[in-house]
């Protein structure tokens, strides 16, 4: 079967989103309660690997759908940009403007984070500067 490169994009885009409702739904169910967001100390890097499932676009060192966390950290602190106002759609994509359209599938669990989890993830990507 042959795909155009639009129809493949659409479909990664579809199965982005099927696995990110799966998995929030999941987290949902084994839990039984909500999470108290306020209590518990976040980790950025877990919450990088686990509930944001950044690592299905982006690598430390390497652009795979979205840039590099080195190519953010570094254009972000060069521009003394705020990450976490671009995951509350509160700022402009300046990083890679062409890859927006796929990040926005993520700002419904971007937006759904508090904002101690969005200063951890924040801290954590900005560790990776040189």
């Amino acid at each position: 079967m042959n795909f155009c490169k639009h129809e493949k994009k659409y479909l990664a885009l579809i199965l982005l989103l099927c696995t990110l409702v799966s998995c929030k739904k999941e987290t949902q169910e084994t839990s039984g309660k909500p999470e108290n967001k306020t209590t518990a100390k976040v980790s950025g890097q877990e919450l990088f690997e686990g509930a944001g499932n950044c690592t299905a676009c982006h690598k430390p060192d390497q652009k795979i759908i979205g840039p590099s966390l080195q190519e953010i950290a570094k254009t972000y602190k060069d521009k003394k940009a705020s990450i976490v106002a671009f995951l509350q759609e509160q700022s402009d994509p300046i990083v890679d403007p062409s890859q927006y359209e796929v990040m926005k599938t993520n700002f419904a669990i971007t937006k759904s984070m508090s904002e101690e989890e969005l200063k951890a993830l924040e801290d954590y990507i900005l560790g990776f500067s040189n």
